[in-house]
């Protein structure tokens, strides 16, 4: 089976023998040790790292093996080397090395972590990196632009490795083609697993980018195969291909918001890869198609409920005469031999077009280049309940689409539909999280298009003798194991590791709540059991935690008296921080929830249920660099405050904001003297996921600050807003919310009592990013 075939121990091992040498190896034991080892290196030698932690290391692997003899760098156990604090790695010369490396708490000073090139004038060829870790190695300062992964030269691999937790700016892994040394460069990406990736609040999140804008006509044949991307989250391009004949063949897209992009270059294969969504998100996306000559086969998707830039394919319009960086004509592509399975529109075509925002777009900027010459055909189309949405959506006329033989199942309404057809189907595996359906006559008409002949295996390589529609001629084996991610990776290393130790605290006394924040672990639950505590300076927290009243029929009082002009609760990075049952009462200088500046390297959450916050200058304020995964308050009561949700630090117009989402449900808000939410993203970027409000089912009265031009919710520039079934009252404001009309921006079954006003602004005037 192509998609999951496994390497054999004896194959391993004879791949480590091979690759390593019969040299034992010369053993260093510190930086002094490494760099003599490196500098007298000769081909064949096996270069050792004792284990243990190696801290602020410069690695500057400059050397010359050959073919057969390699110069090896690896760790004296595998998974036993750490490297840690201030650290990177770069490789530099002909048939280099390394093996089982573990980058982990710390992050890199330079571009990068590992590097394949040393500087301008050396590069790496024919290198690999196998085996090794990268764990969440991210700055400090998540605005600071690094890159995990950046390869250069030629033929570079990177195998076997765990790549996951980036969270500040640029992509993971980046390949540079800039120059004819680091051009048709034939890198190899494989056996890899890559995530989670957290959401980054704006662009500028990849998990792959292949080359940028202004090398976008080089050649590349880079192959991105056999991995396991893991809830890459970090924007809606998790790949990002930006180069000429790059091949994405037999990956695993699990539960990633976003797609694979083909966002510039040409002739792009992408071949026998899964999409996996589920239920919860709209934002999992498959296939962005734009630029000419890409060949879309045997590919898999399941449960995707993306639309236009995250739907399963999205075939964009064109910008005439487009710049290097934006969006050039689709032409003659090919998308076949596809299977999609319970997706909501899965063919979406001019995704992007603009025509009608002229008037506050410049001309370089309207994309209105219809697809052409564009073959779709032999693919299946399965919904296990039937849908009468639209398999076909068109956000523009129709362009040159030729559809043909495509057959579907569980789709009222495609009589009239070309190239559609009516099908029984089956389906195996069943009982599995990814169903595998097939057409049930194996005889049926298959469109024979020029070169489709080449297309001779389905996804499990199966020979297509049986040459049926969709990703699957037959199902040999119905208990696939599609997510097993034990094949990806470093075999010693724990992809899943799950907290056993958390524990309960029970706190009486202000001195024990203070005592009890500096123990906790991570996950740990502080339950209160007194009536009143009053706190006189701020508490930190550090570690995720569950504060709650220890009776939840008697809600405990937690009153701040500080005049200082801190937080109640500052949070560290990625914390999640849970308030349930508490009374938390502030004065008009403090804001209930702030993030640490020092460290904003990773989202953190806040969950508040059933609680009051009252009396605080802010429940949440932002600083910039800081960013909130979600902010959730339900069942609660939020009164006598100056302000509520200051969610605005990023001034820049560069697409970046400051939550990803916030959710306010079921809540009894009252007497708020200025802005309730200020929610800010700026700069036109329209792919960007965008950021999410709910505010859903509260009641408000006696709010927003006196002004005709004043308004309660200000949710500029955020794509999806949802102000559904609130009440509100008293509200002093002119307008309750404007919404950006031409994006996801919705309100519904809202009572007004008063002047104030809900309005939609259908196009919205920004910055452009680029």
């Amino acid at each position: 089976m192509k998609l999951f075939k496994s390497i054999s121990i004896l194959s391993l091992a004879l791949f480590l023998l091979t690759s390593c040498g019969s040299n034992s190896g010369n053993i260093v034991n510190n930086m002094a040790e490494l760099k003599s080892a490196i500098d007298k290196a000769q081909a064949g030698d096996v270069i050792v790292m004792s284990n243990g932690i190696w801290k602020d290391a410069e690695i500057d692997f400059k050397a010359n093996g050959i073919v057969d003899k390699p110069i090896v760098l690896k760790a004296e156990t595998p998974g036993k080397v750490f490297i840690e604090g201030q650290s990177f790695l770069k490789i530099a010369g002909h048939y280099l090395e390394v093996h089982d490396l573990y980058f982990r708490n710390g992050y890199t000073p330079i571009n990068s972590v590992i590097q394949f090139k040393s500087d301008e004038k050396n590069a790496a060829y024919d290198c690999k990196v196998v085996n090794c870790v990268i764990e969440n190695f991210t700055q400090l300062d998540r605005r600071k632009k690094d890159h995990w992964v950046e390869f250069w030269g030629q033929r570079n691999e990177l195998l076997y490795c765990y790549i996951a937790g980036k969270s500040n700016d640029g992509p993971t892994l980046r390949a540079e083609l800039k120059g004819n040394q680091h051009a048709n460069c034939h890198h190899i990406i494989a056996n890899n697993y890559f995530g989670p990736r957290p959401r980054r609040g704006g662009p500028r999140g990849e998990t792959m980018q292949l080359g940028d804008s202004y090398t976008s006509m080089v050649p590349a044949f880079i192959e991105v195969r056999d991995n396991f991307l893991d809830r890459c989250n970090g924007e809606v391009e998790v790949i990002s291909s930006k180069t000429n004949y790059n091949k994405f063949i037999n990956n695993v897209f699990y539960k990633c918001e976003g797609s694979l992009v083909l966002r510039h270059g040409n002739y792009a294969t992408i071949d026998s890869n899964w999409f996996i969504g589920d239920d919860n998100s709209d934002n999992i996306g498959g296939v962005r198609v734009i630029n000419t000559g890409h060949w879309i086969t045997n590919n898999y998707f399941y449960n995707l409920k993306g639309n236009e830039f995250r739907s399963a394919i999205a075939v964009m319009n064109g910008i005439p005469k487009s710049p290097l960086n934006r969006y050039n004509q689709v032409t003659d592509v090919v998308i076949a031999h596809n299977s999609w399975i319970d997706c909501i529109s899965p063919l979406q075509f001019s995704v992007g077009s603009n025509v009608n925002k002229s008037d506050v777009l410049p001309k370089s900027e309207i994309r209105s280049a219809l697809p052409i010459r564009t073959s779709v055909a032999n693919n299946l189309i399965y919904n296990s309940k039937t849908i009468s949405e639209a398999i076909v959506k068109y956000y523009d006329t129709p362009g040159d689409i030729d559809f043909q033989s495509n057959y579907v199942s569980g789709v009222e309404g495609i009589e009239n539909l070309n190239g559609f057809i009516t099908a029984e189907m089956t389906v195996a595996n069943s009982q599995s999280i990814v169903p595998l359906v097939t057409v049930v006559d194996r005889n049926a008409a298959l469109f024979n298009g020029f070169n489709f002949s080449n297309i001779k295996n389905d996804i499990f390589s199966n020979g297509r003798s049986e040459n049926q529609a969709g990703a699957i001629c037959a199902v040999k084996n119905t208990k696939q194991n599609l997510l097993d991610v034990d094949k990806y990776g470093p075999v010693w290393f724990e992809k899943s590791k799950k907290n056993t130790n958390t524990k309960q605290l029970s706190v009486k006394s202000s001195e024990e709540l203070y005592a009890a924040f500096e123990k906790i672990n991570d996950g740990d639950t502080i339950l209160i059991d007194a009536d009143l505590l009053k706190l006189d300076k701020l508490i930190k927290v550090e570690e995720s935690v569950v504060l709650a009243s220890s009776n939840k029929d008697q809600k405990v009082r937690l009153q701040f008296t500080s005049t200082e002009q801190v937080p109640a609760f500052e949070l560290g990075a990625g914390v999640n921080f849970h308030l349930n049952h508490l009374i938390v009462e502030g004065t008009k200088t403090l804001n209930c929830f702030e993030p640490n500046q020092a460290d904003m390297s990773i989202a953190t959450n806040v969950f508040v249920d059933e609680c009051t916050l009252s009396g605080f200058h802010s429940i949440y304020k932002s600083k910039k660099g800081s960013f909130a995964d979600t902010l959730k308050v339900v069942n609660s009561e939020l009164k006598d405050l100056v302000n509520g949700f200051i969610l605005d630090s990023e001034t820049e117009a560069k697409g970046d904001y400051n939550a990803e989402f916030l959710i306010l449900d079921n809540n009894k808000i009252s007497t708020i003297e200025n802005v309730l939410v200020n929610f800010y993203r700026g700069g036109y970027d329209e792919s960007t996921i965008g950021g999410n409000f709910v505010f859903n089912n509260n009641t408000v009265e006696g709010a927003g600050k006196r002004g005709a031009d004043e308004i309660l919710l200000k949710t500029q520039g955020i794509v999806n807003v949802r102000i559904l079934n609130n009440n509100f009252s008293s509200i002093e404001s002119g307008f309750v919310a404007r919404l950006w009309g031409e994006k996801n921006n919705v309100e519904s079954g809202n009572t007004i009592y008063g002047k104030s006003k809900i309005v939609s602004d259908e196009f919205l005037t920004q910055k452009l990013l680029y």
